[in-house]
């Protein structure tokens, strides 16, 4: 795997990602999409909301194994359109040599909403 250039941030530039807990309460296939992925709906809490993520997790994820499952996201980006989905919020994980990702979770359950801090 290739090094990336490390890039240095400051506090202040973290402290605008929003890095919010949500639980997933719907999982679809997504047949449009060039790699494979599902379409993820996500329950944010009463302030965010229920938002869609679109997330390439087929490897290691059935869509039962992903339901009421507990995601990290980003949830300041702006909308991306994926193919005919639009995706609101980039769920977090860690992509492997092989290209699988391993969604980045919680230890323990939280309320839906809670920013990462």
């Amino acid at each position: 795997m290739k090094k990336k250039n490390k890039i240095s941030i400051t506090w202040y530039d973290f402290e605008k990602v929003e890095l919010h807990i949500g639980t997933i309460i719907e999982v679809t296939d997504f047949p449009e999409a060039i790699k494979p992925a599902y379409k993820l709906t996500i329950d944010f809490g009463k302030e965010i909301g229920i938002k869609k993520s679109s997330a390439q997790i087929t490897d290691l994820y059935t869509k039962k194994d992903l339901l009421n499952t507990q995601v990290i996201a980003v949830t300041n980006f702006p909308p991306k359109q994926i193919g005919n989905f639009m995706s609101e919020v980039l769920v977090t994980g860690f992509k492997q040599e092989n290209g699988e990702v391993i969604l980045a979770v919680p230890e323990r359950p939280v309320a839906n909403g809670l920013k990462l801090i």
